[in-house]
């Protein structure tokens, strides 16, 4: 991961701890694997995960995460 992706993601940590949520990786290591490189918000309480029906419902990719995070984007619980 490059230094800019990194300062990103830490960035997007930070603001996803003061709204209360949890910022997870996808742990995938293959390139080629769906879900590589993508991101997802749980709620710290509950865990329950947030979605905002993107092509999987669930994964955003690191920009995503950010227009989440900055409330461009209109978030949704997950319901299981």
């Amino acid at each position: 991961m490059d230094k800019d992706a990194k300062t990103r993601e830490n960035r997007a940590r930070r603001a996803a701890r003061r709204q209360g949520l949890t910022l997870r990786k996808s742990r995938t290591r293959d390139l080629r694997a769906v879900g590589y490189g993508t991101y997802w918000l749980t709620d710290t309480k509950t865990g329950q995960t947030i979605r905002w029906g993107t092509r999987d419902g669930l994964a955003l990719n690191i920009t995503e995460i950010e227009e989440v995070l900055d409330g461009t984007t209109p978030v949704r619980k997950h319901h299981h």
